[in-house]
């Protein structure tokens, strides 16, 4: 795929703009189904924009870091599988499998931009302590120019490298390496899903999987709703979503109207 110099200034601001919304402007423009779609648009590929950064999102679902622990960067491995399905050709799930590497040296880049930082919070308390928010401001900007610059020159590199050199080299993948990275990513989705179920699960919770379960089996047999079956089964599941919060407010509604009317102490009793 020929490659234009907009493109690459495009690739670089939106992995700039992303690698900073990320832990600074929380507008979650950083996660993987928005990249993908505008990775798309900006490489001439919406649909596998979308469907390679839907995929992506549903293997990170359940990502979070953990303490100082960061787990592999959704900016960099989200950009990376949408570039590499659309400029190489691939397969979605393949893509996704391929673009694992440099979502860890997205990782690495957090980790190595927090350890650069980390001395320098010692001078924001000295700003604290002397009423300048100015000095603070600075800071949180140098730390927000370097994240982005760093995943934007990494991204950059690989994609002009990729674009140049990464056909020969998908050409030269034998078949059962491709299918075994094909398998891989296919079941990356389900492990983004069975994390997120490790954290949010409880007892309480079981009957609505397997309820859920169940109706996706229904739905997606019936040949008329199998194409909008995600869309019918979000809806069944906000509506007891909102159905339960209902009963919970009214719930402790109730229960605090009755510890309001228990006498208490202003009518002497």
């Amino acid at each position: 795929m020929e490659i234009s110099a907009l493109q690459v200034i495009l690739v670089f601001i939106v992995t700039f703009i992303a690698a900073i919304d990320q832990f600074s402007f929380l507008e979650s423009l950083y996660q993987p189904i928005v990249t993908g779609m505008v990775i798309g648009l900006i490489l001439g590929d919406l649909q596998t924009g979308l469907i390679v950064g839907g995929t992506y999102q549903l293997m990170t679902i359940g990502n979070m870091p953990i303490g100082g622990a960061q787990p592999p960067n959704a900016v960099v491995g989200g950009i990376m599988a949408a570039i590499l399905a659309i400029t190489l050709d691939l397969e979605p799930n393949i893509a996704v499998a391929t673009a694992i590497p440099f979502s860890l040296l997205g990782q690495y880049g957090v980790t190595l931009i927090f350890t650069l930082m980390s001395p320098l919070m010692s001078k924001c308390d000295e700003y604290a302590a002397n009423a300048d928010p100015k000095g603070i401001e600075r800071i949180n900007y140098l730390s927000m120019c370097l994240l982005g610059l760093v995943f934007g020159i990494v991204v950059t590199l690989f994609f002009v490298g990729g674009a140049t050199m990464g056909q020969a080299v998908v050409d030269a993948i034998p078949a059962w390496l491709s299918d075994g990275l094909s398998a891989a990513g296919g079941m990356m989705r389900f492990v983004g899903f069975a994390i997120l179920l490790k954290f949010m699960m409880n007892k309480d919770m079981w009957g609505f999987y397997f309820l859920g379960f169940g109706l996706a089996i229904i739905i997606s047999g019936i040949e008329s709703l199998a194409t909008p079956a995600l869309l019918i089964l979000a809806l069944i599941g906000f509506g007891f979503a909102y159905w339960d919060y209902q009963q919970n407010t009214e719930l402790g509604g109730a229960s605090l109207a009755a510890a309001s009317d228990d006498g208490g102490e202003e009518d002497g009793i």
